[in-house]
C-alpha cells in the first residue's frame, strides 16, 4: 500500500507538468476539472497526516472533512460541479489562497508523505491571475444576467445541480479585486454584501473594520459623500483609533463645510450623478445593451409575420448520394441573414471523440489584432481552444466530410476544426468571422481567401447563459448538444454580411464545449458562384 503511494505521487509529479503546462485554468471548464481531482489528492494526503498527528492538529482536521466532502461531490460530476460559477470561483481561491495558508500552518509538524504532495502539487495550482479571472467572471455574469448580489451569493441560479453560497469573506475577496481593478461600483455591492452577512450573524474571519474601509471609499470615489460619511462613522464605533478612517473623516468634514457655504450641496450632488450617468453611457453602447438583452432572452426582434416564414424540414445536402435515403433534420433559426440548425448532426460518440482529443491542446484562444496581424489573447474572448486536423483522426474526417455534404461547400480549403472550450464566464463578445476591407491582409498568409461561411457545432448543453447572439439582427440562437448552425458570412458578391456580427453569451450555469469550421472562398467558385449585386 505504502510502495502504491510513492509511486502514484511520484508517476503524477511526471506527468503532471505535460498536463498542466498551460496557465489561465479559469478559462476552460475542461481543464479546470482535472483540478477536481488534485484538489482531491492533497485531501487524501492530508487525511493521512492527521491520523499520525491528531491530538496536535484538530483544526486542520475540520478543515480536512470539510474538503473532503465537497471533493467527493466534485468528483462524481466534475463538469456539472464547475458549471456552477460560484464553485469555479472558489475552486480557484482555495486552490490559489486557502491550501498556501493550510501549508503555512502545518509547516512545523507535517509528515514527509503530505509535504511530498503538496510540494509536488502546488506548482501546477491557479495562480492570482485564475482567482482574479475567476472573480472578474462573476462580476461579468451579474452585469449580464442582472443577477443582485444576494442572488449570487446565496447560489440561487437557474439549473444548478451543485447549490453552493459565497461566505462573508468571499464577497469581502470579490470586492477588494473590483477595487483594485478601480472598479467602485462593484467595490460597493460586494463589500456591502459581505457586511450583511456579518451583520445577519454569520461566523467570519472577514473584518467588518476592514470592509468599512474599502466600502467608505469605493463609496466616495462615486460621489456619495453622505453616505462615505456615515460608513466612516461606523467604522470608527468599531476602533476610534483608526488612523485612516480619523483623517477621511477630517476631510469629509471639510468638504461638507465647504459645500454648506457655498449652498452648492444639491447642485455639487446633481452634477455628480449626471458625470456618473455620462460615463456609465458611454461605458455602455447601444451594442453592449442589446447583446446582454439578448443572453437573457430578451429583445429579440422576430415578428409573429416572419416567425411564420420559418420552417423544419428533412433536408438531402441537394440530392447528395449520402443522404438521400437518410435525410438529416434542418430548422430555419432565422431568416435575415438565414441561419439554419441541423438536429443529431455529430453523436454523443463523436463528441466525447473530438473533446478527447482537443483536451491536451487547449489553449487560450486568441483573437486576430487588426493593427498587428497577429493572433493575441483578449479579455473579449474567455475560452481555450485547440485545433483537430482531419488526417489525425477517422471521426474528424468523417465530420469534414459530413460539414462537406450538409453545405455543399468544399473543406479542402477550410480552416481545421477548431473545439473551444468556455471556462467561468465563459464569452466572446460582439464580433466578425470575416475579415473587413480594413483588414484586406487578415487571412492572407493562409490564401484561401475571406470566411464565405461559419458551421458551429454544439457539443453540450448549457443550463443557462452561453447563447450565440447576432446583435444587429435581435437573434439568439440557444446551444443544444448534438446539433449545428449553419450561416454565410459574405454575400455571393463576396461583400461581407455586416448583419452576421455575433457573439458568444457568457456562460451562467454549465459548460459549454463546441466546434467550429470556417469555410473559405477558393474552392466555391463553382459551388456557390459570385453575382453582380453587391448585396444579393
Amino acid at each position: 500500500m505504502a510502495f502504491s503511494k510513492i509511486w502514484y505521487t511520484v508517476a503524477l509529479g511526471l506527468l503532471l507538468p505535460f498536463a498542466y503546462a498551460h496557465t489561465d485554468f479559469f478559462t476552460s471548464i475542461g481543464h479546470m476539472t482535472d483540478l477536481i481531482n488534485t484538489e482531491k489528492d492533497l485531501v487524501v494526503s492530508l487525511k493521512d497526516y492527521i491520523k499520525a498527528e491528531e491530538s496536535k492538529l484538530e483544526q486542520i482536521k475540520k478543515w480536512a472533512e470539510k474538503l473532503d466532502q465537497l471533493t467527493d461531490t466534485a468528483t462524481k460530476d466534475p463538469e456539472g460541479f464547475l458549471g456552477h460559477p460560484v464553485n469555479a470561483f472558489k475552486l480557484m481561491k482555495r486552490l490559489n489562497t486557502e491550501w498556501g495558508e493550510l501549508e503555512s500552518l502545518v509547516l512545523k509538524d507535517m509528515s514527509d508523505g503530505f509535504i511530498s504532495n503538496m510540494t509536488i502539487q502546488r506548482q501546477f495550482f491557479p495562480n492570482d491571475e485564475d482567482q482574479t479571472g475567476a472573480a472578474k467572471a462573476l462580476l461579468r455574469l451579474q452585469d449580464t444576467y442582472n443577477l443582485d448580489t444576494d442572488t449570487l451569493s446565496r447560489g440561487n441560479l437557474p439549473g444548478v445541480k451543485h447549490k453552493s453560497f459565497l461566505t462573508a469573506e468571499d464577497c469581502f475577496e470579490l470586492g477588494k479585486i473590483a477595487y483594485t481593478e478601480a472598479d467602485y461600483y462593484h467595490t460597493e455591492l460586494w463589500m456591502e454584501q459581505a457586511l450583511k452577512q456579518l451583520d445577519e450573524g454569520e461566523v467570519s474571519s472577514a473584518d467588518k473594520v476592514y470592509i468599512l474601509d474599502y466600502l467608505s471609499y469605493a463609496v466616495y470615489q462615486q460621489g456619495d459623500l453622505s453616505k462615505a460619511m456615515t460608513l466612516t462613522k461606523r467604522l470608527l464605533e468599531l476602533d476610534p483609533e483608526h488612523q485612516r478612517a480619523n483623517g477621511n473623516m477630517k476631510y469629509f468634514e471639510y468638504i461638507m463645510a465647504k459645500e454648506k457655504e457655498a449652498n452648492k450641496s444639491n447642485t455639487d450632488s446633481e452634477d455628480q450623478m449626471e458625470k456618473e450617468s455620462e460615463v456609465k453611457k458611454k461605458d455602455y453602447l447601444p451594442e453592449r445593451q442589446k447583446y446582454e438583452m439578448l443572453c437573457r432572452g430578451e429583445g429579440l426582434k422576430m415578428t409573429p409575420r416572419r416567425q411564420k416564414r420559418l420552417f423544419c424540414r428533412y433536408y438531402d445536402g441537394n440530392r447528395n448520394p449520402r443522404y438521400i435515403l437518410g435525410p438529416v433534420k434542418q430548422e430555419d433559426e432565422w431568416d435575415k441573414p438565414r441561419i439554419v440548425r441541423f438536429l443529431d448532426v455529430i453523436s454523443d460518440e463523436e463528441i466525447e471523440t473530438v473533446k478527447e482529443l482537443a483536451k491536451p491542446r487547449l489553449s487560450r484562444a486568441t483573437v486576430h489584432d487588426p493593427e498587428t496581424g497577429k493572433l493575441t489573447t483578449a479579455h473579449y474572448r474567455v475560452s481555450k481552444s485547440a485545433w483537430l486536423s482531419g488526417y489525425e483522426s477517422p471521426v474528424v474526417s468523417r465530420i469534414n466530410t459530413r460539414i462537406q455534404d450538409l453545405t455543399g461547400l468544399d473543406v479542402s480549403t477550410a480552416e481545421e476544426l477548431q473545439v473551444a472550450n468556455y471556462g467561468v464566464g465563459g464569452q466572446y463578445e460582439p464580433h466578425f468571422d470575416f475579415a473587413r476591407k480594413d483588414e484586406p491582409d487578415a487571412f492572407k498568409e493562409l490564401g484561401t481567401g475571406n470566411r464565405i461561411a461559419t458551421w458551429l457545432f454544439y457539443m453540450s448543453d448549457v443550463s443557462a447563459g452561453g447563447a450565440t447572439v447576432f446583435p444587429e439582427v435581435g437573434a439568439s440562437v440557444w446551444p443544444k448538444k448534438g446539433t449545428a448552425v449553419f450561416w454565410y458570412n459574405l454575400f455571393p458578391s463576396g461583400e461581407g454580411d455586416y448583419s452576421t456580427r455575433h457573439a458568444a453569451c457568457p456562460v451562467l450555469v454549465g459548460n459549454k464545449w463546441v466546434s467550429n469550421k470556417w469555410l473559405h472562398e477558393r474552392g466555391q467558385e463553382f459551388r456557390r458562384p459570385c453575382t453582380l449585386s453587391e448585396s444579393e
